[in-house]
């Protein structure tokens, strides 16, 4: 049981880490000279160093989170070997390659000038070269200087603090104040099990399922209830809200049982608007939640509230019940298939002017 808890600890969400990498130096060349028997005349034979190991960053399938950054901060690339005689050059240093899930961000040190954001597993950059390797004897030899007795040190390699950032790559996310039946949603609607109770922030990190619909799929993202503040860090703050950056539409939810939808949902949306990064622009559908819980008095009554706040008709479902359900899915996917069109037309090659 104890090794068991300490691997549920390790798989612990961890979307955000500080990493120092430096990458290798370079050897340094050689001063030689040939010496066999039989030979009149000698001369320098000492070989270059080798280069120093690069740091390359590369995104990965199967990994969901940065946690292994938690253990280990420190990634050095090796440094490359010294020239040897006989014109040998040093073996090259070898590389470092930190491995991270799709929607890393590569940040600089003041966590605000991007240096790379990999999307796509596959997709691999070099952060750092490593320092070239130094000149042997052999390289400086002349018609005027036949034993040179100088060789060049390798040149040193590179070194930064860098932050790694994940925002998770999902087609649509869940927002709303804590209790509003985003995990309930999620679970009734995807093969995900996020937990569930009958407390404000029972999810404390960003969870994702696979919808499917209409023989269609879509990546829908959960993320911890908003209250307000949460922008000054009130609550579990919005740090999570990067997560829905890149997220197509936004399905808003809105505690039915809640003292008075329409508040509720401009809470939300403040903080949205408070946030930045394009959240407050993104194509939103609202619903009301947890309908199998009001009388029909109080359903019209919170109907009409939210009506008034969001300026539009919200949806009425029940994620315990399957009530309304499938209407919010289709609408969510008619967006995301709308956004994927977009993003193909944009992608195709155009074709040449003709006369």
């Amino acid at each position: 049981m104890r090794g068991a808890r300490v691997y549920l600890q390790a798989m612990k969400f961890l979307d955000q880490a500080k990493v120092y990498v430096r990458s290798g130096d370079g050897g340094a060349g050689c001063v030689s000279f040939r010496r066999e028997k039989f030979i009149e005349f000698g001369g320098p034979d000492g070989g270059d160093g080798g280069r120093g190991g690069d740091v390359w960053v590369e995104c990965v399938d199967g990994l969901n989170t940065l946690i292994d950054y938690r253990y280990q901060q420190h990634f050095k690339a090796k440094k490359g070997d010294h020239g040897k005689g006989a014109n040998r050059t040093g073996a090259r240093g070898a590389d470092v390659v930190l491995k991270v899930p799709a929607g890393t961000e590569i940040l600089d040190e003041d966590e605000e000038t991007v240096l790379a954001d990999l999307t796509e597993v596959g997709q691999k950059i070099k952060l750092l070269e490593g320092g070239n390797g130094g000149f042997g004897n052999a390289q400086f030899k002349t018609s005027t200087n036949q034993a040179p007795r100088r060789a060049n040190p390798g040149l040193e390699g590179q070194e930064r603090w860098i932050w790694l950032r994940l925002k998770l790559i999902a087609d649509a996310g869940l927002v709303g104040l804590p209790n509003a039946g985003k995990s309930t949603f999620l679970a009734a609607t995807t093969a995900a099990k996020p937990k569930i109770a009958d407390y404000p922030f029972t999810t404390l990190h960003p969870g994702l399922g696979v919808v499917r619909v209409d023989g269609r799929e879509f990546v829908l993202a959960d993320i911890p209830g908003l209250i307000e503040g949460a922008h000054e860090g009130v609550g579990i703050g919005d740090r999570f809200l990067a997560h829905i950056e890149r997220c197509g539409a936004l399905l808003h939810l809105v505690d039915g049982t809640s003292e008075h939808a329409g508040k509720a949902y401009k809470t939300v949306r403040a903080e949205l608007t408070a946030y930045g990064a394009g959240l407050e622009n993104k194509p939103e559908i609202v619903a009301l939640s947890k309908i199998d819980a009001l009388s029909p008095e109080l359903l019209k009554q919170q109907k009409e509230r939210l009506q008034r706040a969001a300026k539009k008709k919200p949806l009425l479902l029940s994620a315990q019940s399957g009530q309304g359900v499938p209407e919010a899915l289709r609408a969510l996917l008619d967006i995301v298939d709308a956004g994927r069109a977009e993003e193909t037309a944009a992608s195709r090659p155009k074709e040449p002017w003709r006369p």
